[in-house]
């Protein structure tokens, strides 16, 4: 029989990567994202929260139900993200092969089907297509995240050997004893909240309890986020968003008037000055490509309601 549907362990494990929340964020690159990574860059979604009355993703706002979620996750892979893997692969795919490529493009997008990954699978190279997916395609606006990195290889270990465990997922929670192996996902929130003023403790990826006071303290100052002391797609993703406005500030900022300041001096003009204002422009414009964090910090500083 030709497999052509995703397998109810194949979507569990598609969900534990993806998490739920019900309650619009914006995701790494600033995409508003919703349930089970739901985005309007999906035709199939944007039908599907047509139905519920939903036309725009507003972060902070709009809020599905769990069943809600779990109707346009059943639509969404039904009209879109399946029949994009039936179409280019082998017929004889596996339906850990299909659940591992659903998986993949669920994340990667429908053209992911015409890379590289997929071109060995069809050429019948299994274990090559295992390989290259497992190493490739982990990084958002430009940066490698652990995250990604640990769901390719997942995924293709699912796709070789239909290893179904997931051993990471979207959703940390605090345990009373360390882990085994440090995990990369909660060490990156550490750091990234260690650079914020919020002191998770040693920076050792345990998601311990000294690490969730300090999520949720940090998610009390983003009145956006539920302060549950989850380190989930939501929170993950602020986080990230956060740390990509200070390096922009850095980058930008001192790039900007270091250049200018040499082409002042080049053509003999009075650098200093033409650098200060090169900077202020430079950091005028990282104000206005962050200016939701900015307002959130404003808002919560004054006691309001924080917008995003």
């Amino acid at each position: 029989m030709t497999i052509t549907t995703t397998s109810q362990r194949g979507r569990a494990f598609l969900s534990g990567h993806e998490g739920n929340p019900l309650t619009c964020y914006l995701d790494a690159v600033s995409e508003p994202t919703i349930g089970r990574g739901f985005t309007m860059r999906s035709a199939a979604v944007r039908a599907a929260l047509k139905k519920i009355g939903i036309t725009k993703l507003v972060p902070g706002k709009t809020k599905i139900t769990a069943e809600q979620s779990d109707q346009i996750f059943a639509a969404v892979l039904a009209d879109e993200f399946e029949p994009a893997v039936v179409a280019a692969s082998p017929k004889n795919r596996s339906q850990n092969q299909m659940d591992a490529a659903v998986s993949a493009i669920y994340n990667l997008g429908t053209g992911a089907m015409d890379w590289t990954w997929a071109d060995l699978w069809r050429a019948g190279d299994v274990k090559g297509a295992a390989a290259y997916l497992g190493s490739h395609y982990n990084r958002a606006g430009g940066k490698k995240l652990a995250g990604l990195v640990r769901r390719r290889k997942e995924e293709a270990g699912l796709f070789l050997n239909g290893r179904y465990a997931s051993v990471g997922g979207a959703v940390k929670e605090s345990t009373a004893k360390p882990p085994k192996k440090a995990d990369p996902v909660v060490k990156e929130a550490q750091e990234i909240l260690s650079a914020k003023g919020f002191n998770p403790g040693a920076i050792d990826g345990w998601m311990g309890e000294k690490t969730r006071d300090a999520i949720i303290a940090y998610q009390k100052a983003h009145p956006h986020l539920e302060a549950d002391g989850i380190l989930g797609p939501a929170t993950l993703s602020q986080l990230r968003r956060d740390a990509a406005a200070l390096k922009d500030a850095a980058t930008k900022g001192a790039g900007s008037a270091v250049g200018s300041g040499m082409l002042a001096f080049a053509a003999g003009l009075p650098w200093g000055w033409i650098a200060a204002g090169s900077l202020v422009l430079a950091l005028g414009y990282v104000a206005w490509r962050n200016r939701d964090i900015i307002q959130r910090w404003w808002n919560t500083r004054r006691g309001k309601e924080a917008k995003v």
